[in-house]
């Protein structure tokens, strides 16, 4: 089959270089070239099993209460907010 296509030029320079290696005509490597793209889409590795590792992240500091967790989060929160708002000064 005959069809015009536009190729991006470090493709086209990349598709030149494949078939002055090979020796092969460029209408060749092409082809050899879309076939293994479209089979690589084909292809489907096995989805290897996703683990998750815990790690210890110690203890809770001296004076933090668990309960009121949202408000140490929203104060370190505001801390943030003022320190960076007082950079740009």
């Amino acid at each position: 089959m005959r069809t015009t296509l536009t190729l991006d030029e470090p493709i086209a320079k990349a598709l030149k270089d494949a078939a002055h290696r090979t020796g092969k005509p460029f209408k060749q490597v092409v082809n050899e070239a879309l076939r293994a793209g479209l089979a690589a889409g084909h292809a489907s590795a096995k989805a290897r099993r996703y683990r998750v590792k815990p790690a210890a992240l110690g203890g809770v500091r001296g004076g933090v209460d668990l309960h009121k967790a949202l408000q140490l989060a929203d104060a370190l929160e505001d801390q943030e907010i003022a320190r960076k708002l007082a950079l740009r000064k």
